[in-house]
């Protein structure tokens, strides 16, 4: 892309550069990483801790947020580019991360991953440019530009309007937020075979009998949920596709959401909310954070922590809603249907007619999303049972270890 400047941001180059000497005193080191990522990602540069500049703003404007409004990518977007760059304000690069998650260019990528090279001190990779640039971000925990959250939003609301009511203020780490590939899910509920170009939940599943599940292979892995003496076989190939369930079992009201990126299912109650409340409807939002699905619900544009059932940001966080967790049970269809003959199970048609490949081997060598740093004292994909103890802390059991110890 053209380097030459215009004469409306000549002047802001100059700017720019002036002010990034000023700013250097007020640089900071963030706290120091640990000795894993600065084995693996190299020492975090010093970060800014004082406003952008008027002209650095300008540009994030014209570099970031017109680029994406415009579908276009000129001598004024790359001229931005380099007064954003010329800064030396390494918390611009989550910026650039983000305008990279939807350029399809080769040319422009290796352009970007260039600019956060220089922004991050550390020659990047145009590989994977998004990835790795992101990757380092989250690893050395770069603090956010002033007005991220606002500029993010503009950002992707470009791609998917929808995103708009997700992209508020809340208990969630927008720096994190990345775009999964997929669009949102925005059908009204028990629109289950409505056309989406989304992964597509299901509403009030049907269901048959474990005599007549003749679809089912006996080592096939299903989800298994009890509620109130009425028992579910949720089929793995069928929440792949899905990824989360709205249903009605022993006279409760569930949402069940599966990310298939992580392979971890669980349950939630979704009646019994307070006065006023209406029973959220859970959906796919078509966002990730570090690899994880961000799930939401339809009634209210609230986001949900998938692990946690915790309301983080929307209407339904403001009133400090959080789910109750029923128990799942991760087994193949023979031991599930051989403790449980009286269980019902989700018909084949709701798989859509793809066959079950777990993760799909998009990720066998790693996370196909970037994770940022990963705690070595286990493989980054490493099964592990999770339990919550009852007196709060969290302990996970590797898979393998475990079924040995039984």
């Amino acid at each position: 892309m053209p380097k030459r400047f215009t004469s409306s941001l000549r002047s802001a180059f100059t700017a720019a550069v002036t002010a990034g000497g000023l700013l250097l005193s007020a640089c900071a080191q963030a706290d120091t990483p640990p000795a894993y990522v600065i084995e693996q990602y190299g020492e975090p540069p010093a970060t800014i801790q004082s406003p952008l500049g008027d002209a650095v703003r300008d540009a994030v404007e014209i570099a970031f947020v017109d680029s994406m409004n415009n579908s276009f990518w000129g001598e004024d977007q790359a001229s931005a580019l380099t007064v954003s760059t010329a800064s030396g304000d390494a918390r611009v690069a989550w910026l650039i991360s983000d305008l990279m998650r939807f350029v399809r260019g080769p040319e422009l990528n290796d352009e970007l991953t260039a600019a956060a090279s220089e922004l991050l001190g550390k020659e990047l990779s145009p590989i994977n440019g998004w990835g790795v640039v992101t990757d380092h971000l989250i690893a050395w925990d770069i603090p956010e530009p002033p007005n991220y959250l606002d500029t993010k939003r503009a950002i992707f609301t470009t791609v998917v309007p929808a995103w708009e009511r997700l992209f508020v203020e809340g208990d969630i780490d927008s720096r994190h937020v990345s775009w999964g590939g997929v669009l949102i899910d925005d059908r009204p509920f028990d629109r289950t075979d409505d056309p989406c170009n989304c992964i597509p939940a299901a509403d009030n599943p049907d269901v048959i009998a474990a005599a007549d599940a003749d679809w089912l292979n006996e080592d096939d892995v299903v989800f298994g949920v009890q509620v109130n003496g009425e028992y579910r076989a949720y089929p793995r190939q069928i929440m792949e596709v899905r990824e989360v369930v709205n249903d009605t079992l022993g006279g409760r009201d569930l949402g069940i959401p599966y990310c298939t990126l992580c392979g971890a299912a669980q349950a939630y109650f979704t009646d019994g909310m307070p006065a006023g409340v209406q029973r959220p409807v859970l959906r796919t939002s078509g966002l990730l954070i570090r690899s994880n699905k961000v799930m939401y619900d339809i009634n209210t544009f609230t986001v949900f922590v998938t692990f946690k059932g915790t309301a983080v940001a929307g209407p339904l966080a403001d009133k400090g809603i959080v789910l109750e967790q029923a128990s799942v049970i991760t087994t193949d269809w023979a031991t599930w249907r051989a403790a449980h003959p009286e269980t019902t199970v989700l018909t084949e048609r709701h798989a859509l007619g793809r066959n079950p490949d777990f993760r799909n081997g998009r990720d066998a060598n790693g996370p196909i999303f970037p994770v940022g740093d990963v705690d070595p004292r286990l493989p980054v994909h490493e099964d592990v049972i999770g339990v919550t103890t009852a007196s709060g802390p969290a302990v996970a059991f590797p898979r393998a270890t475990a079924l040995v110890a039984l």
